[in-house]
């Protein structure tokens, strides 16, 4: 080769240097996200500046998810693995060992009030919120004495859309320390999703109020709505507990049934993550109409009427509306 040839070859690498170190910098983010919902989030706070994963797609009940081969792989390769915590995913702590990951579990709970479960005379009874630090403590006597479920935290955080503002900023805050570069971009696309949220917390409690108060007991598939309960007065019945793992035994329908005659509920509803089945017994058994699918644990497909989590909450306060005032 000619020294002429020599130093336009030299010259060509040195050009393109920069360019690849560019190409490097503007890799995405890889993220994993534990089911559909907290990966809308993710979306929405990291823009086009991530690539996401869901192991628990639209649709599905991450209480009995079983993880394949190739999710270790995905959590093994990740930047950022987003999850709820409380022990919403069960499947979680085997497959982040399976997987050798080094990226940060990031649980998006973290700081939030968290109610917990309590159980008396055999069935589910609402949500008591935990203080400070005493509220894993309290999850954790569930275990004890024979308790399946009962006792624990209630993992349904996001069901409060004051919650859904706490997820958001904590992805916020793991997208930033993956991510320096891209940090002020989160910051601004979290605080424009953030107004979204505010937006709909007061939409829920305009929707609430035209509710009369006697009319706001409702009975749905799973305990999984006692931060909603908590948040916006709506009382929720359920013959299984916070996890659809556990069914409901004949003893807790039986109660169920009487709890619902005391109270007079409004409305039945089906979840998209649990067997209608009990449910449209418990409907024939009380003379009450289903009312509806509500959403729970999992958004619809894109095409279905809650492919992300505004339009979740939406349909479900409409359906819940519309089913008790019969419109």
């Amino acid at each position: 080769m000619s020294r002429t040839l020599k130093l336009a070859a030299v010259i060509g690498a040195i050009t393109l240097m920069p360019i690849a170190a560019s190409v490097a910098a503007a890799e995405n983010l890889r993220v994993v996200a534990s089911f559909s919902i907290i990966a809308d989030f993710a979306k929405n706070v990291g823009g086009d500046r991530v690539d996401i994963v869901t192991l628990v797609g639209p649709n599905g009940d991450a209480h009995v998810y079983e993880p394949k081969p190739a999710d270790a792989a995905t959590v093994g390769s990740a930047d950022v693995v987003l999850v709820n915590g409380l022990q919403f995913e069960g499947f979680l702590q085997r497959l982040v060992e399976a997987s050798a990951t080094k990226a940060p579990i990031v649980e998006l709970t973290k700081g939030g009030e968290v109610l917990r479960k309590t159980e008396e005379e055999g069935h589910h009874d609402q949500d008591k919120p935990a203080e400070g630090g005493e509220k894993h403590a309290a999850a954790e006597e569930g275990h004890e004495e024979g308790h399946h479920h009962h006792g624990e935290s209630d993992p349904h955080a996001w069901q409060s859309v004051h919650n859904a503002e706490l997820y958001v900023k904590n992805i916020a805050d793991a997208f930033c320390a993956a991510d320096a570069a891209g940090c002020d971009t989160y910051r601004a696309n979290a605080e424009s999703y953030g107004q979204q949220l505010e937006a709909l917390e007061a939409e829920i409690k305009a929707a609430v109020a035209e509710i009369p108060e006697d009319k706001r007991t409702i009975i749905t598939s799973h305990d999984a709505y006692g931060y909603f309960e908590h948040e916006y007065g709506i009382k929720f019945l359920a013959p299984e507990g916070v996890s659809t793992e556990s069914e409901a035994s004949a003893s807790d329908v039986a109660a169920l049934i009487k709890q619902i005659r005391q109270d007079k509920a409004s409305a039945i509803f089906v979840e998209n993550v649990t067997n209608p089945r009990l449910i449209e017994q418990i409907a024939s058994e009380t003379g009450l109409k289903v009312g509806g699918e509500l959403y729970s644990d999992a958004l619809s497909d894109k095409n279905g009427p809650a492919a992300t989590y505004l339009e979740m909450m939406r349909h479900n306060i409409t359906t819940i509306k519309g089913a008790i005032l019969g419109s």
